[in-house]
């Protein structure tokens, strides 16, 4: 298939074709941490599972943050690829890859020094905080991998090669999953097993994505260097720092840093936003004690895989957004929102059968013939409710898509906010009074008002004239 295809093919089979790759890598993505909570949670026990769903809501937000800083940043490659600007494209991916090297190494170190004061703040029992600080301690030193691994993936996407991370994503996950149970099984590492077996398949597949994506760039004309974005770096009479001089001005430009970031922070910020919710949201959560945490931790699991879908439809529409609107086929992008909108329509109604029939048993598969009747209970009666609201974050994520690959992220960042400012207040306020269930009937109402906004953006039409604007600055 041409690497142009979403340029020429039609909207449906464009969008599906692109996004069928990202679906399934984002669900053999998702294995790794369904993973380790199964296997923690039928080889350890209900509290080590616990542990490892109160650290979820703070170790996704890393992961948000390194997704949407790829998706944001991938947006410009993306539009300099259908524009054919090679030589500025090329000076993008390396400018992204070398900002994102430095914020994980950052983060890395302040969740190393910070973990346990995280985990304190937000509420996690005493009798399982100390498992959740073991994991998160190993989680942390994996960070780099992370974030080399999403946004060389973000890359590979923007230049439509969505089947190559999908290919190492299928091999990470499998050699993530062989690793816990050796590791937790055989071993009895316990928790750290399960968080060790992560950070080794998570640097092997970054490095490979690497390797692949240099390999890949060879094939297209120019190179970084052939766009001189101005900046400007004093002349030493050092030979070292000549060198240094040289390798800044060919791989890295601040012009291109603050145009990515126009589009990156929104995109970081709208991918954090549920993970950010769920984190606040998680003390309240964890007042309710370890059984309810962990049916509440494994039905949280569940949806995360559910949404996934959704999410890779709306990734699909930024890299289809910005190519079209690069290339001047602004009729295409409106195509390819109704085309993403009716596969969003399928997949809800799928899921809400899926979830209405097997709840239990899929809850199940996580506690063991351990679980206690409160935890079962608890994720069961989770994925029954949300089950009926998957095509509200469908709507959501496929005109969030468009408004950010068309890089209109005032109302974009308006609208998540808006989402996890009603999600965190409403739980915070109505749980603590009507029970937990008041905590899973925030998420929808924050979907439906996200959408309402966005969607009001999308039908001004603003979108139209924003992405050439912030390239041409």
């Amino acid at each position: 298939m041409e690497k142009d295809y979403l340029l020429k093919e039609r909207p449906l089979r464009a969008l599906f074709l692109f996004a069928l790759p990202m679906i399934i890598g984002n669900l053999f993505q998702q294995f790794y941490t369904m993973a380790d909570s199964m296997v923690v949670g039928r080889y350890v026990s209900e509290n080590a599972l616990a542990a490892v769903g109160a650290s979820y809501s703070l170790t996704n937000v890393f992961i948000c943050v390194a997704i949407g800083g790829g998706v944001g940043a991938s947006v410009l490659t993306s539009r300099y690829f259908g524009a054919q600007e090679y030589g500025r494209m090329k000076k993008s991916i390396s400018t992204a890859l070398l900002t994102f090297l430095g914020i994980s190494l950052a983060l890395a170190g302040l969740g190393l020094f910070m973990g346990r004061e995280f985990m304190v703040f937000l509420k996690t029992p005493a009798d399982i905080l100390d498992m959740a600080v073991e994991y998160l301690n190993i989680y942390f030193m994996g960070l780099p991998f992370l974030f080399m691994y999403n946004v060389l993936s973000s890359m590979f996407n923007a230049l439509g090669r969505s089947r190559i991370p999908l290919y190492l994503l299928i091999f990470s996950s499998v050699f993530n999953i062989v690793l816990d149970i050796y590791l937790v099984r055989s071993l009895g590492l316990g928790i750290a097993g399960v968080a060790w077996a992560t950070l080794i398949a998570q640097g092997i597949s970054a490095l490979l994505s690497f390797f692949i994506f240099l390999r890949e760039l060879r094939g297209y004309p120019g190179s970084s260097g052939d766009y001189d974005t101005g900046n400007s770096i004093p002349t030493v009479h050092s030979k070292k720092y000549s060198s240094l001089s040289r390798f800044i001005r060919r791989f890295y430009s601040t012009e291109e840093l603050l145009t990515m970031c126009r589009v990156a922070l929104p995109s970081i910020f709208q991918q954090s936003t549920v993970s950010i919710g769920m984190m606040l949201v998680q003390s309240v959560v964890n007042s309710f004690g370890p059984q309810m945490l962990a049916g509440f931790s494994a039905g949280m699991r569940v949806e995360s895989i559910c949404i996934v879908p959704m999410a890779a439809l709306g990734n699909a529409m930024s890299s289809y957004t910005a190519q079209n609107m690069g290339a001047n086929q602004k009729e295409r992008v409106v195509k390819g929102y109704h085309a993403a909108l009716r596969l969003a329509a399928l997949f809800a109604l799928l899921l809400c059968l899926a979830l209405e029939f097997f709840h239990f048993p899929i809850i199940s598969s996580f506690l063991g013939s351990d679980g206690t009747k409160l935890a079962l209970e608890t994720g069961s009666s989770y994925l029954r409710f949300i089950g009926f609201f998957f095509a509200l974050i469908g709507l959501k994520m496929c005109t969030d898509g468009l408004l950010r690959g068309a890089a209109d992220m005032k109302m974009f960042t308006i609208a998540n906010l808006a989402n996890l400012s009603l999600r965190v207040i409403f739980a915070i306020t109505m749980a603590p009074r009507f029970g937990i269930a008041m905590v899973w009937y925030a998420v929808p109402l924050g979907w439906l008002v996200n959408f309402l906004i966005s969607f009001t953006e999308y039908r001004s039409g603003k979108w139209q004239t924003k992405l050439n604007r912030a390239a041409a600055k």
